[in-house]
């Protein structure tokens, strides 16, 4: 029976060498004849490693777990799309991509290898595999703008029709389109869609089609098999497996602990008492220590009337603490983004806040919550949708007034996040952002309370 493995935004895994050991551990013991390992993007970046080795340590990875496909993620673009190419030219898997043009019009890292399409028959089916990315990828990551992301959709059909054309019983998106693979399933002919993108596991059914959404930082693999079943069609049966529970692949750790220690951030920045939680689930429910924490560091970094941290650049992983490094610090915001000053006016100040919930962004779950604070308070209703109150400095925001803001580059870029704020409000850029944290650790420390700082009131039950 054919069998895929699954797995997608692995991103920082690699920080922690055991957790990515089992990670591979897991495919493998997984893997035979009748098996494909499958990647859905965001798996070379980002992370303290990743920054170190521009995405090179995946390929130690690829080549741990013997990974088949694969297409590209927005962190794919982290490096630049020269980088990217020279990944694609010598990573062991083959990268499925049919929307994405570089800026001659010619399919990206086509020469180095790419495709639209595959065919493959395993076990006695015929699969065929497209890929799909998110076209905002070049609003939400600013190395990627050179590049043309076209309509996922049309070209998802195109690839389709091609490949069945081609003999492909079986069609398997591999998808790094997140919520946009709904609308994938109900527009497109395809049998199953792998997915990433969005951190939040998925195990649905949409139109008739499986979708599959491992969440992030390789502690889930998916395991499909695929089963002829008589006249209607195809049985999928998903399999979720927990990457704890396998043994580590000891030469993929011993080899990502080398890469770990030649990096050379391991220097004790200060100390705290007690380890912050920066788990996804707590960094997107609301206010948290260790977002207040970073928007503390940019507020003090440039003088702002307020800082702000939009709540997927904190990366997730153990917690934070006691000793705190560098590495700790650029594996929160292991980007190289400048924190920057942005100064807008109290009505545009609102409209921000405005958008904090996650049904008002363009990016995550409906219930997320995307803004961590400092110098600023503000209280949000879950069941209107609203800000009904917003404070700077305790006193009540004034429309007429200009604010600043610290925060990163990458929020004046974003369309996806905080759309107000964009590069007309640029007023000032700083050093990189975890450098900004490390230099914060190192003179004031590194750590806060609950405070107050962002009040979710609840929307009603329906049986209240």
């Amino acid at each position: 029976m054919p069998r895929l493995l699954h797995y997608a935004d692995i991103e920082n895994v690699f920080d922690d060498p055991e957790r990515a050991g089992r990670l591979a551990g897991c495919v493998t013991a997984l893997d035979d004849s009748d098996a494909l390992v499958v990647g859905a993007g965001d798996n070379s970046a980002p992370g303290v490693l990743s920054l170190v080795e521009r995405g090179g340590q995946v390929l130690d990875f690829y080549e741990a777990v013997d990974a088949d496909y694969d297409t590209f993620g927005n962190h794919e673009f982290d490096y630049g799309p020269v980088r990217a190419r020279e990944l694609v030219a010598k990573s062991r898997p083959t990268w499925v991509s049919a929307n994405i043009y570089d800026e001659r019009g010619t399919r990206f890292a086509a020469e180095e290898g790419s495709i639209p399409w595959a065919l493959e028959e395993l076990d006695g089916l015929t699969l065929g595999f497209v890929g799909i990315t998110d076209p905002a990828t070049g609003s939400i990551n600013p190395e990627a703008v050179e590049l043309d992301f076209h309509d996922p959709y049309e070209a998802a059909r195109e690839a389709i029709l091609e490949v069945r054309d081609a003999g492909a019983e079986f069609v398997v998106a591999i998808s790094h389109l997140g919520s946009g693979d709904d609308e994938l399933a109900r527009r497109c002919d395809v049998d199953l869609i792998v997915g990433g993108h969005v951190h939040a596991e998925r195990n649905e059914r949409v139109d008739g089609v499986t979708i599959l959404r491992p969440g992030a930082n390789g502690h889930v693999v998916w395991e499909v098999s695929i089963d002829a079943d008589g006249e209607s069609g195809y049985r999928i049966t998903p399999t979720r497996h927990e990457t704890a529970d396998y043994d580590p692949d000891e030469e993929l750790v011993q080899s990502l602990l080398g890469r770990v220690d030649s990096a050379g951030l391991d220097d004790v920045l200060c100390r705290i008492d007690e380890p912050m939680d920066r788990a996804e689930e707590t960094v997107a429910a609301g206010e948290c220590r260790v977002g207040n924490a970073i928007a503390d560091a940019y507020r003090w970094a440039t003088g702002a009337d307020i800082g702000l941290q939009n709540s997927g650049g904190i990366r997730s992983g153990p917690p934070v603490g006691p000793d705190i490094t560098h590495a700790d610090l650029v594996s929160l915001v292991p980007f190289e983004e400048h924190l920057v000053l942005a100064e807008v006016t109290g009505e545009e100040l609102l409209t921000i806040f405005g958008t904090a919930r996650g049904e008002q962004m363009g990016f995550g779950e409906p219930d997320w919550w995307h803004a961590h604070l400092s110098g600023a308070r503000v209280v949000w209703d879950d069941e209107t949708n609203e800000v009904i109150e917003a404070t700077v400095g305790g006193k009540a925001i004034d429309p007429e007034r200009l604010y600043t803001i610290a925060t990163s580059d990458y929020l004046l870029h974003s369309t996806q996040e905080f759309p107000a704020l964009t590069q007309q409000h640029r007023a000032g850029e700083f050093e990189i952002q975890h450098e900004a944290l490390a230099r914060y650790a190192r003179e004031v420390g590194f750590d806060a309370e609950i405070e107050g700082r962002i009040v979710r009131r609840p929307a009603a039950r329906a049986d209240d």
